[in-house]
């Protein structure tokens, strides 16, 4: 008899350390699972550092887009006024066409330089 009650102490004695253990592992667990998709996670602290660089690099290629526009608006302008500003006009005729003024000053480079 006093063999079983020796054993039953000992049983009430593992559950009163046991089951707490085993609940406070699972609690560790699931925070620990929790914060690890928080730093890494689809939508986590990575994914918002990756997200804020590529919302840089688009603003600065929207801005570089922006100045390229106007720029070609300007171009645009120029040709579209009601006095046509005479060397645009035959610079870029030149251009496309290859041709040089007789007056124009050639310079001819190496391909290497």
């Amino acid at each position: 008899m006093a063999n079983e009650d020796c054993s039953m102490v000992i049983r009430a004695r593992a559950r009163a350390i046991l089951i707490p253990l085993a609940l406070y592992a699972a609690t560790g667990l699931t925070v620990a699972y929790f914060l690890h998709h928080a730093n890494i996670g689809q939508r986590g602290l990575e994914a918002k550092r990756e997200l804020s660089a590529q919302i840089e690099q688009t603003r600065a290629e929207r801005d570089e887009l922006a100045r390229e526009r106007k720029e070609w608006e300007r171009r645009v302008a120029l040709v579209r006024s009601d006095q046509i500003d005479r060397d645009l006009l035959e610079e870029q005729a030149r251009m496309m066409l290859g041709r040089v003024h007789r007056n124009d000053l050639v310079i001819l480079l190496d391909a290497g330089e």
